[in-house]
């Protein structure tokens, strides 16, 4: 895990009740830069999301580590991808591949309470990420 994710999570795990946790979730969409209108393309689009998600997923060669911005039409899906963001940003493909997303997102008690359609995004977006991390190593 990033320092990164670990600083995001920490307001939301701090929270006890849903509204507190969502009300954190919404304020971490708000931390998240917008993408330039000219970046919200089709092809950005993440394909499987209710809400319009755009994303791009580069690699640092420098680095070796994984660089993904994005943006939301939704305050909610904007503050659930900042912490895919915080989750995945920094790291290097083969990291990337070995970490369970819905485990996290679980382990901060926010599957149980996300609909359907909120949960097929953030799949959608984990699938996307995970999917550049494998043809990187590939």
């Amino acid at each position: 895990m990033t320092n990164t994710f670990k600083k995001v999570t920490e307001s939301i795990e701090k929270a006890s009740a849903w509204q507190q946790k969502y009300r954190e979730i919404m304020l971490l969409g708000k931390t998240l830069p917008a993408l330039p209108d000219v970046l919200k393309t089709e092809d950005a689009l993440v394909p499987g999301c209710e809400s319009k998600v755009w994303m791009f997923v580069e690699f640092d060669l420098k680095e070796n580590t994984l660089v993904v911005i994005g943006d939301s039409d939704t305050r909610i899906v904007k503050g659930l991808l900042a912490i895919i963001l915080a989750l995945y940003n920094g790291l290097t493909p083969e990291q990337v591949v070995n970490i369970n997303a819905y485990e996290e997102f679980d382990k901060l008690g926010l599957i149980s309470h996300l609909s359907a359609s909120r949960g097929n995004g953030i799949k959608a977006m984990v699938d996307k990420i995970q999917t550049m991390a494998q043809k990187k190593i590939s």
